[in-house]
């Protein structure tokens, strides 16, 4: 799958709880949350049809 650059804006304490995540090691980096959120969202949009 090829990956493209996406620059959003978010609010600065939600930035500061996504760099704590993935300072756990929980996630790789900031995108890899950022993505899994998104795809958590699709698929819970997919079943609400």
């Amino acid at each position: 799958m090829r990956k493209i650059p996406f620059p959003i804006s978010i609010d600065e304490k939600l930035a500061e709880k996504i760099k704590q995540e993935v300072e756990k090691g929980v996630y790789r980096n900031r995108s890899h949350l950022v993505e899994e959120a998104i795809l958590r969202f699709k698929r819970k949009i997919e079943e609400e049809k």
